[in-house]
Parts: structure tokens; C-alpha cells; sequence
């Protein structure tokens, strides 16, 4: 029996988009806050979370080129200081 495939609308991207956001301050909070025993393992953990990240995102960008509709303020901060950016090139 198969799976059904993911459904992949505006309800998926918003919450992928929140779940980048998500990452986001993680990644913020690894950075600042996390203790760790060495910087090598602090860079090692901060690998993996942007790694995730980096797949989420290309996800969320695969699907709005891909023309699924999605509201500017359901966008992740990072992905706004991006547009804003570039916007402003």
C-alpha cells in the first residue's frame, strides 16, 4: 500500500516557514547561549541546525517558485531582512 503523497499548498509553506523561523532562533540561541565543552563542538551543533535549515528553505523557495501563494507576514525574519535587501540593491 502506498502513502499518499504530501499535500504541499499554502498551509504547508506557512508552516514550514514557521518552523525555519523556528530554526532560526535556535541557531541564535546555540550561537549565544548554549554551553558547550569546546568551540568545536559548538560549531559541530551549529552545523547540523543550519543544515536542516538550508532543507527547509530550499523547500519554502522550491514552492513559491513554484507559484504556491503565501501572505509577506507569514514569512520567517530572516527570509523578510532578505527581501528587504534586495529590494533596497
Amino acid at each position: 500500500m502506498q502513502k499518499p503523497a504530501k499535500v504541499q499548498d499554502k498551509y504547508y509553506l506557512k508552516s514550514l516557514h514557521e518552523e525555519i523561523d523556528l530554526f532560526d532562533r535556535k541557531l541564535a540561541h546555540l550561537a549565544k547561549y548554549e554551553a558547550f565543552a569546546s568551540e568545536a563542538e559548538r560549531e559541530t551543533a551549529i552545523g547540523k541546525m543550519e543544515t536542516k535549515r538550508a532543507t527547509l528553505a530550499r523547500t519554502a523557495h522550491k514552492l513559491v517558485e513554484e507559484g504556491v501563494e503565501f501572505q509577506p507576514s507569514d514569512l520567517p525574519r530572516s527570509f523578510r531582512l532578505q527581501a528587504e535587501g534586495a529590494s533596497l540593491a
